[in-house]
């Protein structure tokens, strides 16, 4: 009966003001040209309120036919209707509340809201009568309040919303409201100029400081940074600052001008306090971080202080000092790197947790994404790694070593833990990755020489002509001709093959320099001289090539065998 006896006091409101109606709409439409676009939202306070009088169904919500309906009064929503009462949807029940609110807002009552506990729920009550009704399935299971909370909540905004409803009725407030919303945007806009201002200076002044400090930069008379680019990355920033400026005060600028009216205050006090509520979460989120980070710390600070513990012996014996069983000088290096790397990944896994939103589904999903990465180029590097880990510990080879690897000579400078480095005599620096030279056959020039130095051997090819002992004799000659090359031990000529058309002879001496350029220069004068003994003797340098047998047989007659040098033992 209370449902129906509303209803008909709505219609005769409705008979009753219906010239009251368009006399407010003129007055709406006649004040919204006066006050212009920063008095929009006031004219549509004026014409809520004359709706509220004829019933226009400005603030009258549609009927919805989903199964939660708010009532909402000057952008405020007072209740929330989540169940039917007495055979009522929420949506009828929303409707009906939206009706009866628009007929006691435009009484001039008191105004007084109260709460009135009955069995079937909480009645709000305005000025002793109901305004709606709100039973316990009413209230939101996803949250922890409770009846009486949830109707305190409600007496709140009814509260709010019956004074602003007095105050849209008030035009010197209203006045007042546009006055500070015009000096709220004559400020903003002096603000803005200021802004663009202070950024062009900005950005001039920092340009010239970079330019200048980036001449200054030089190593080796190389300058480290490029002035344009320099220029181009200041400029960014400055328009970055500048722009997230601009949007901070427009930001609020738009929540002031909206809280100055009724009507869009709840609009400007969404703005504000979704800022604040941003601003806090990020404090709070700082703030709370800030014990699990100091644990992080903690941690990364002690495998830091193991490493520098083991620092000084790994020196030592880098330096040649000391040496500890497996670890000298030649394995110093990787199992620094090994044992540092092993501490510094320990400390992460125990670090992990502590992290800032490591437990955050971003960067679990980061974590798989690295993994993933890790898991896909894992089979090259992990062979990479193992081949190094296999050089070095097995000392097959070593820095500064002469050696021959795939085809290569050259001295090594670098035997990393993926790759190792070769710096030839002609001027190159050849980098092979370690499982080439682990699948290759490696000569070592420098490790089985006597002292110091290392081996250089060349190959040369004569005919079955010219006596052997000949030319081991100007060969070895040539040898002790070319400045560096040792004469203790001694050079040695071995025959390596004999082929079809002439044999092989392969000198074999070694040489004091370790440096890859004078071993580059003493192969160079060693086949120069080999080419000057021959000379000198008359024993031309060929190989033939026999297209058919010859008339007579060709040999090298006994009295020849000991052609000069080659002396006869």
């Amino acid at each position: 009966m209370r449902v129906i006896n509303v209803d008909l006091k709505v219609l005769a409101v409705l008979a009753n003001a219906a010239r009251l109606h368009r006399i407010v709409a003129w007055l709406s439409l006649a004040l919204l040209f006066s006050m212009g676009l920063a008095a929009l939202p006031v004219a549509a306070q004026v014409q809520a309120v004359a709706a509220a009088a004829s019933a226009s169904p400005l603030v009258a919500a549609p009927v919805n036919t989903a199964p939660e309906a708010a009532v909402q009064i000057f952008n405020r929503t007072i209740a929330v209707y989540r169940a039917p009462f007495l055979g009522v949807s929420p949506a009828e029940r929303a409707r009906r509340t939206h009706l009866y609110m628009n007929e006691v807002l435009a009484r001039t009552g008191a105004g007084e809201v109260t709460v009135k506990q009955e069995a079937q729920g909480r009645i709000v009550m305005i000025d002793g009568e109901m305004a709606l009704v709100l039973t316990p399935e009413d209230v939101d299971a996803k949250g922890d309040k409770t009846l009486d909370e949830t109707a305190a909540a409600a007496k709140f905004q009814l509260e709010q919303v019956i004074a602003e409803t007095r105050e849209s009725r008030d035009e010197s407030r209203l006045l007042r409201g546009l006055l500070i919303a015009l000096a709220a945007t004559l400020v903003f806009a002096g603000l803005l100029a200021l802004v663009r201002r202070g950024q062009r200076a900005l950005g001039a002044w920092l340009s010239a400081q970079m330019s200048r400090r980036a001449a200054e930069l030089e190593v080796a008379g190389t300058q480290l940074l490029q002035g344009d680019k320099v220029l181009t990355a200041v400029s960014f920033a400055v328009r970055g600052a500048g722009w997230a400026l601009l949007a901070l005060l427009s930001y609020e600028w738009l929540s002031l001008v909206l809280s100055q009216f009724p009507y869009t205050r709840p609009w400007g006090e969404q703005l504000s306090g979704y800022l604040w509520q941003v601003v806090v979460r990020l404090g709070t989120g700082i703030l709370g971080a800030l014990p699990d980070l100091f644990v992080a710390l903690l941690i990364f600070m002690l495998a830091r202080t193991v490493i520098k513990l083991f620092t000084p012996v790994f020196n030592r014996i880098e330096r040649g000092e000391a040496s500890l069983g497996w670890l000298d000088r030649d394995t110093v290096r990787p199992s620094r790197r090994i044992i540092s790397t092993g501490i510094w990944l320990f400390a992460l896994v125990m670090a992990y947790p502590y992290l800032p939103g490591s437990s955050s589904e971003a960067f679990k999903g980061v974590s798989v994404l690295l993994g993933l990465m890790i898991s896909l180029g894992a089979s090259s590097l992990v062979g990479q790694g193992a081949s190094g880990m296999i050089l070095m510990f097995t000392r097959t080879i070593r820095v500064g070593e002469y050696v021959r690897i795939d085809g290569h000579e050259g001295t090594i400078t670098e035997l990393g833990m993926f790759n190792t480095r070769i710096r030839t005599g002609l001027g190159e620096e050849l980098s092979m990755p370690n499982s080439l030279v682990m699948g290759s056959v490696t000569k070592n020039y420098s490790r089985a020489v006597k002292g110091p130095g290392y081996i250089v051997d060349t190959v040369v090819t004569i005919g079955y002509d010219t006596p052997w002992r000949q030319v081991e004799a100007m060969l070895i000659e040539a040898a002790h001709r070319t400045p560096g090359v040792l004469s203790n031990p001694s050079a040695r000529v071995y025959q390596t093959a004999l082929s079809d058309f002439y044999p092989e002879y392969r000198l074999v001496c070694q040489a004091v320099p370790s440096q890859p350029r004078p071993r580059a220069e003493v192969l160079s004068a060693l086949h120069a001289n080999i080419q000057d003994v021959f000379n000198e003797y008359g024993v031309q340098i060929m190989s033939p090539h026999y297209l058919a047998d010859p008339a007579e047989a060709k040999f090298v007659p006994k009295a020849a065998w000991f052609a000069a040098p080659a002396k006869q033992g």
